[in-house]
């Protein structure tokens, strides 16, 4: 889907495909009928985007076929649906009983996320539609923020450096441009936009930059114009954002506001919790560590759990989503003159583990619940003047 903002830049908004359990390249092909044009369906659309997510044995496979991708092509063309940006956080295992710290590995000190990254490239750059000029593709931060060292530090620089190089080989080769944002997240090396300026200033950025997360700023308390500023003062740009909200207790003391978080509490993913303790953030790696035991947190003040909810509607009362953070990061990045990014995701990828009374019975149920928020990005876009290209 695209819109065209006033000051003439074209943005791309897609659905990231996280959320769906594809490990292969036939279950990719699948995917694309079974909700990509089930979405497009919904929303009435001659077209709409989809940010692939490629597992690591899908990405390699399809780096060495070139046919593999032309067929993935045709289907993404028979229904209207174009890919201008990958997720490529994940490794593989996204969808495993429990993925929890395992999604932050191999971290980039090794190579194996250096090769993975540069294969989703490969795969990109015969993705991308004729007439568009670059593609983008999210990683994770760097790594976990234990342990690491110098060591790893430096590790993570030079395969950075070197996939730079990739990068413009690829460009040199193909004609395409396609750049990286590393994705702050929370407990991460790259937590916040400060550590962007820390960690990852001296990067090259013609090739990569930050993908910046609007729930993972929501999280951490952070404004949009406040992380520009910091991505800036890095040398860096903001490559991709993603649209996605988390959980919001304003008070996470009272009984009512447990018994709601309890729901919140699940074995597949981490969720990290964030308050603010005066002027420092402070919180746990995750919900459950934040709720009991020894390292229980204080109910002093609000808490913001890192769980994607749904956009476009708040979970069961006394919780609510942070809609409201990110309709103000939208309007920061999107409501001036200019058009901070140009590429946007919905990212909301735990649908399946979210509280019964939240969670879609079926496929048919899923497709309404990405479609609803897709158009909920769409129209605070379009409120902001920005019109369907």
């Amino acid at each position: 889907m695209r819109l065209r903002h006033p000051d003439g830049t074209v943005v791309h908004l897609s659905y990231g495909t996280n959320v769906l359990p594809a490990e292969d390249v036939d279950g990719l092909v699948a995917q694309v009928g079974g909700f990509g044009g089930g979405i497009r369906e919904a929303l009435g659309a001659t077209q709409i985007g989809l940010g692939l997510w490629l597992p690591a044995a899908a990405a390699f496979a399809l780096a060495a076929d070139p046919a593999g991708v032309d067929r993935l092509r045709r289907e993404l063309d028979g229904h209207g649906i174009e890919v201008v940006t990958l997720n490529a956080f994940p490794y593989a295992g996204f969808h495993d009983p429990v993925v929890k710290k395992n999604v932050y590995s191999p971290d980039w000190s090794q190579r194996p996320r250096l090769d993975y990254t540069v294969a989703c490239a490969t795969v990109l750059s015969r993705l991308l539609p004729d007439e568009v000029e670059h593609g983008s593709i999210s990683s994770l931060p760097l790594g976990w923020r234990t342990p690491w060292l110098a060591d790893r530090q430096s590790a993570a620089v030079a395969h950075l450096g070197e996939l730079a190089k990739s990068l413009e080989k690829l460009r040199a080769d193909t004609g395409r441009h396609i750049r990286v944002g590393l994705e702050p997240e929370p407990g991460c090396v790259v937590e916040t936009s400060a550590d962007v300026v820390e960690r990852l200033a001296g990067l090259d950025p013609e090739w990569i930059g930050v993908c910046l997360d609007l729930c993972h700023l929501a999280v951490g308390f952070e404004q949009a114009e406040d992380a520009r500023a910091n991505i800036a003062r890095a040398g860096l740009s903001i490559v991709k954002v993603q649209a996605a909200a988390a959980v919001h207790a304003q008070d996470p003391g009272d009984a009512s506001t447990r018994e709601t978080l309890e729901g919140f509490c699940e074995d597949r993913f981490l969720h990290q919790v964030r308050q603010r303790a005066g002027a420092r953030v402070v919180g746990r790696d995750d919900l459950d560590q934040a709720m009991s035991g020894d390292r229980q947190m204080r109910t002093g003040s609000p808490w913001r759990v890192h769980f994607h909810v749904p956009v476009n509607a708040d979970p069961a009362s006394p919780l609510r989503n942070t809609s409201e953070d990110l309709g103000a990061s939208l309007s920061d990045l999107f409501g001036g003159e200019i058009a901070h990014a140009d590429h946007v995701e919905v990212e909301t990828y735990t649908w399946d583990v979210l509280p019964v009374g939240m969670r879609p019975v079926d496929q048919a149920g899923l497709v309404h619940g990405l479609a609803g928020e897709l158009a909920w990005v769409r129209d605070k876009l379009i409120d902001l003047g920005l019109e369907v290209a």
